[in-house]
Order: structure tokens, then C-alpha cells, then sequence
């Protein structure tokens, strides 16, 4: 049975290239705010970028703390708390959007676009 085994695709690496990975598109999307990445990544990476949305709308130190331990980019971190985070401040969660884009030439991936909304 796969009772409350969200979050558990391992995309055909180890743990520590999985973490990379996640560090590295969530990154991506707060910085570019628009990316296109494979169906399976997005949803993956949608649960981690809202968890640090939410905590981008209470400007705390602590807070500013936790985003920059799970991402690791300070510019991330302030573009996350000086603009997406006030922006967002309205919302009671649901701040990404995804668009299928079709399948990828090489393996037949579904390839889709997820953004930020506004």
C-alpha cells in the first residue's frame, strides 16, 4: 500500500543529488519565476515552493533563517521575503500554476511550464 508516501519520487538519484536538485529548480522559479521542467519535478517541486511562499509572507528573522537553510541562496532569499512574499500576502495558498506543454522529443516526457502567479 502507498498510504502517505507523498514526496517520495526518486527521479534516479540518491538522496543528496534529489536535495540538489529541489534546491536547484526551487531557486530557479523564485528567481525567474516561470520555468519548464518535466510534469513529475513540478509536482514535486510545487509542495516544497509553497511551503517557503508562505513562510515569505511574515518577514522574520527566523523566518529569513528557515528559507535560507532549505534553499541556500541569499539572493533567493530576498527576492522571496522583499517581493514575493508581500505579494503574495493576500493569498491563502495555492501560489503556483502549471501548464502542460506537451512531451519532450528525446524520452516522451510531459514537459510543463509552472510560474508563479501574481
Amino acid at each position: 500500500m502507498r498510504h502517505r508516501m507523498g514526496g517520495s519520487r526518486r527521479f534516479h538519484r540518491t538522496p543528496a543529488e534529489r536535495a540538489s536538485l529541489m534546491k536547484n529548480l526551487t531557486v530557479s522559479l523564485i528567481q525567474h519565476e516561470k520555468i519548464r521542467t518535466t510534469q513529475a519535478k513540478a509536482s514535486e517541486l510545487r509542495s516544497s515552493v509553497e511551503r517557503l511562499i508562505t513562510l515569505g509572507t511574515q518577514d522574520t528573522p527566523h523566518h529569513r533563517h528557515l528559507a535560507e537553510a532549505r534553499i541556500g541562496n541569499r539572493l533567493a532569499v530576498a527576492k522571496l521575503f522583499d517581493d514575493l512574499g508581500p505579494r503574495m500576502a493576500g493569498r491563502a495558498g495555492g501560489y503556483t500554476r502549471t501548464y502542460k506543454l506537451g512531451s519532450r522529443h528525446g524520452d516522451g516526457a510531459t514537459v510543463v511550464q509552472i510560474e508563479l502567479l501574481d
